[in-house]
């Protein structure tokens, strides 16, 4: 007779601990609390969330909102596990416009800390509801009690009945500094809701409502600083059913670690490998190595064509058209980021608080050597043409009288025109000014007066060029700027048509998996496009028949294994663009102004006009720096003028 072991047995669980293991999906640690019950609020219709903490949210969380609250008939199903008000069918779920829909986190919760719901539908503030939990069955048990129209949800003592999971949690301060950016990502999604954070009886964050650009950016001050602001640029594009809005941070104002990227899709916060690869691309060109950017960036799509039910906490989604999604985020982006060049000078532009600009006007941007006192602005596009004029009798005086401002010493300097000397004149110092600041340069739009990037003055060490605009001072320097000009120029050259492409004599054959074979079968048009022809030469083997002129010596299989990766997997690959691109960067950097090169002030003031036309002229091709500017104000409170 056959002895069944009882351990074995398949049974049922019971409620709560059916619930304490689903909380291990949703419950990771008081910051998981906080972001399940604020979406409920929000998704509540609430114009005002209040968010309290104590012992980091260990010890308690309370979340309170003025929504329209939960039916006294509906409580019992509140705190039980997929209940919920959100989808009802398979049609809503397949365009899910609410943050919830699991109907887990309530139930998930309750299983593993001490919570408390109170709720009112009515207006009158002696009414409402209160329901809790009890016991391993779970069972509501639900009493009056007066709460003004809304939710109010109490959790206290998180991890209380499951200390394996407890002792995981960290010190009070991290499991804070978790919450605290859960409610900033929470604040940013939604500018229309007031909101407020209190930690220990102390209030962090107070924020009003509002969604104008003034308000919108008080805000982002406000939860990520007012350095993010000055140094970001804003855009709002819209295609193809698809919109990006939002800021991104200008390519000097880099971060060590990846802590201020927000992207929203349809106002919720995602965390998705396709859209990380999109602006990574984006920034290639210019971003310092081992620096990340920064963005607060806004996605808004057709609910039906985007999957958010892949994941258990919400933050990842899948796209219907990953490709499309992909190619849009990264050429929105590429574009706005290449066409910040040289703008015109706006007074007080980097003087302005943050909330008082208008979102298409975005502050300076802090330079990592010298933060908060050297700046470079972003730069727009100006439109000069290639002719050039030499500069009208206007403005010359008009330059002449901006320097006898700051040097009236020099006047004699100034109207003193210096002997040209043979072939480029040596500049020493910040003083001398040959040629009676009469270099020829490009014409600009009447009333203009300086250029965007100013007037050479001098050349300093062989390696900088001090140059005079409407606002202050700016240095550059000239091999990192000139390289960058040489860099885009050839760019433009080899990838206005198609690439040149070299046949190579033997083919290079490649063992590949039938991914890959599919891939290649599917993608023969983008590989043509790129210079490299790839047949199909079994079911397991491809032959590389052609690549680009430029990488005749490179080894070609791994680059196009590569490229196949990507391209099933985002759609695009920029791999052999890449390689390209190092190709032509590498021969920019030799054929660029070396240092120590002396510039007549004409070249100094041809190279200004070139980065004022060139894309992405901020940065070198390494994505340093390439120019920064100090304000008159700023020297003057070097100086303590006016105190």
């Amino acid at each position: 007779m056959m002895v069944v072991d009882e351990a074995r047995r398949i049974r049922i669980l019971d409620p709560r601990l059916a619930n304490q293991i689903a909380a291990g999906e949703v419950v990771e640690r008081p910051a998981s609390v906080v972001k399940e019950l604020v979406e409920n609020a929000i998704d509540a219709g609430s114009t005002r969330v209040e968010v309290e903490l104590e012992a980091g949210g260990c010890r308690l969380i309370r979340v309170r909102d003025d929504g329209s609250g939960i039916a006294e008939a509906d409580l019992p199903l509140a705190l039980s596990r997929h209940a919920t008000s959100k989808i009802a069918s398979l049609e809503d779920l397949e365009g899910v416009a609410s943050l919830g829909f699991r109907g887990e986190a309530l139930a998930s919760i309750s299983s593993v800390s001490r919570l408390e719901l109170v709720a009112n539908v009515e207006d009158d503030p002696r009414g409402g509801w209160r329901v809790v939990a009890e016991g391993r069955q779970m069972e509501p048990r639900v009493s009056p009690a007066p709460h003004p129209r809304g939710t109010s949800v109490t959790v206290r003592d998180l991890f209380f009945n499951t200390p394996a999971r407890r002792k995981f949690l960290r010190t009070e301060k991290t499991e804070y500094g978790h919450v605290e950016e859960a409610f900033r990502r929470l604040a940013l999604s939604r500018f229309d809701i007031a909101w407020v954070l209190r930690h220990n009886q102390k209030t962090v964050h107070q924020l009003p409502p509002g969604e104008d650009p003034a308000r919108r950016e008080r805000r982002i001050a406000a939860l990520l600083g007012k350095s993010f602001l000055d140094n970001a640029l804003h855009l709002d594009i819209a295609a193809g059913g698809l919109r990006l809005s939002g800021w991104v941070g200008l390519p000097t104002h880099s971060r060590s670690q990846a802590d201020q990227q927000y992207f929203f899709v349809n106002g919720r916060v995602v965390r998705d490998r396709l859209v990380a690869h999109a602006i990574r691309q984006a920034y290639r060109d210019v971003l310092f190595h081992g620096r990340h950017p920064v963005f607060v960036l806004y996605l808004e799509v057709d609910p039906t064509v985007v999957d958010v039910n892949v994941h258990p906490t919400k933050h990842e989604v899948r796209f219907r058209d990953g490709r499309l999604v992909h190619d849009f985020l990264f050429s929105s982006l590429h574009r706005a980021l290449a066409e910040a060049r040289p703008a015109e000078p706006v007074p007080g532009q980097g003087e302005r608080l943050a909330g008082e600009q208008g979102a298409d006007a975005p502050g300076a941007a802090e330079v990592h050597e010298t933060p908060g006192r050297w700046q470079q602005r972003p730069m727009a596009l100006h439109d000069a043409p290639e002719a050039t004029e030499r500069l009208t009798p206007d403005r010359v005086r008009a330059f002449m009288d901006g320097y006898r401002a700051l040097h009236p010493d020099h006047e004699e300097r100034l109207l003193t025109p210096q002997a040209p000397g043979k072939g480029s004149t040596p500049v020493a110092s910040a003083t001398a000014l040959p040629e009676a600041v009469a270099p020829v340069l490009p014409e600009h739009e009447e009333g203009s007066g300086i250029p965007p990037l100013g007037f050479a003055i001098a050349q300093l060490h062989g390696i900088y060029i001090l140059s005079q605009t409407a606002q202050g001072m700016i240095i550059v320097d000239m091999h990192a700027a000139h390289e960058r000009i040489v860099y885009e120029r050839m760019k433009n050259q080899v990838h206005a048509g198609a690439l040149e492409a070299q046949p190579l004599l033997v083919p290079v054959s490649m063992a590949a998996s039938h991914a890959e074979v599919a891939t290649a079968e599917v993608e023969r048009e983008a590989f043509s496009r790129l210079g490299v022809e790839l047949d199909v030469a079994g079911p397991e083997t491809l032959l590389v028949r052609q690549v680009p002129a430029l990488l005749a010596d490179a080894d070609a299989e791994p680059l196009i294994r590569d490229m196949l990766g990507d391209l099933e997997r985002y759609g695009r690959s920029d791999r052999l663009e890449a390689r390209i691109n190092e190709l032509l960067a590498t021969m920019a950097c030799h054929g660029s102004v070396r240092a120590n090169r002396r510039l007549s002030v004409a070249e100094m003031n041809a190279l200004l006009r070139d980065m004022e036309r060139t894309e992405r002229s901020g940065q070198c091709n390494h994505g340093r720096p390439t120019w920064t500017e100090m304000s008159l104000k700023q020297l003057d409170r070097l100086f303590l003028r006016g105190q």
